[in-house]
């Protein structure tokens, strides 16, 4: 129904509310896919177990996905491995964040 690339794109609508850069571009979202029947699921991971935010931000990129048309459930796979690092994030982001 909806490419990895259009999923990820409904994503990036979502801002890592600690830094500001969308979830996408951090390398936060690992997958995404949607089934013919409208079924999504997004693989993902947050930048720290630790987040105060991991429900809020998991929630989040579930509207993000149920906003578009003929999604009929998003399940999130929420993982910790491979863990998140910054080397994961656009250049942009490193950049932004005095790594890159």
């Amino acid at each position: 129904m909806y490419s990895k690339e259009e999923l990820f794109l409904a994503i990036s609508t979502v801002l890592d509310p600690e830094v500001g850069f969308n979830l996408v571009e951090m390398g936060l979202i690992y997958d995404a896919s949607c089934d013919a029947d409208g079924n999504a699921y997004v693989k993902m991971t947050l930048s720290t177990k630790a987040c105060p935010l991991h429900q809020l931000i998991m929630q989040w990129v579930k509207e993000a996905v149920q906003k578009m048309a003929g999604i009929k459930s998003v399940e999130i796979d929420l993982v910790w491995e491979p863990a998140w690092n910054i080397s994961m994030a656009d250049e942009n982001v490193k950049k932004a964040l005095g790594r890159g």
